[in-house]
């Protein structure tokens, strides 16, 4: 679940650079197809986690977020078909990370299931749109509409700030998740950038390539701070 002002940030930073990749290049399929596959272990992963919640309120807003990922997978999906694209072929080379990543992140209860949603997936969010920052406007806004907000951030910190100002234990608790999942999903970014050198040519054709690759890391870390904080974690 994305922070809603990560996805005015890159379209407002599209509107200033000279994209240095165009619209046709293969790189920009497999962007799409990473993000596809995301969106459909997102529906699959917060349906599943929608059991864990104590009542029907929380298991409507966890169905609720995970309605709005497949329409953002329905999105890309149509993106890819007008260019030319299988999207279940496009996607498969994503299955595996993309599971093994969520495996090692599963949640236990269902506010470790919350802040996940609320830190992990706003976290990996905004991995892709740095990705995506100097891609041409038109894949940009595909982008942005697939990673914008789902609507129930509120329900989200509504929940988990009731339960840590009720107990200090659960406070630490979660801070200490929140950390772990901040940990793994910087590595496996990592990893899968790695193994994807289109991915790689969408990160060095950015506004910054290389160059300022540690204040990128740093600026996703005062963002994950700031979503700690807004949680009563920090």
């Amino acid at each position: 679940m994305p922070s809603s002002s990560s996805a005015d940030q890159v379209a407002d930073s599209a509107d200033s650079l000279k994209p240095r990749l165009p619209a046709d290049h293969p790189a920009v399929n497999e962007l799409y197809a990473l993000l596809a596959y995301a969106e459909i272990a997102a529906f699959y992963r917060l349906t599943d986690e929608a059991r864990m919640a104590p009542n029907l309120r929380g298991r409507i807003s966890m169905a609720s977020i995970a309605a709005a990922e497949m329409g953002h997978y329905e999105l890309l999906r149509d993106a890819l078909e007008a260019r030319g694209v299988d999207v279940v072929a496009a996607m498969a080379p994503y299955v595996s990370p993309l599971e093994n990543y969520h495996r090692l992140t599963t949640p236990s209860t269902w506010l470790e299931a919350l802040v996940k949603t609320y830190v992990a997936d706003a976290l990996a969010s905004e991995l892709y749109l740095e990705i995506a920052g100097g891609l041409p406007d038109e894949c940009v806004e595909v982008i942005s509409a697939a990673l914008s907000e789902t609507g129930h951030s509120q329900f989200v910190v509504a929940e988990v700030r009731s339960a840590v100002t009720a107990s200090s234990r659960q406070r630490s608790r979660l801070a200490l998740w929140a950390r772990r999942l901040f940990g793994e999903t910087i590595t496996q970014a990592q990893y899968l950038l790695a193994d994807h050198d289109e991915l790689v040519e969408l990160v060095v054709s950015g506004p910054d390539g290389l160059s300022n690759v540690a204040a990128f890391f740093d600026r996703l870390q005062h963002k994950h701070d700031q979503r700690m904080n807004e949680l009563g974690l920090s």
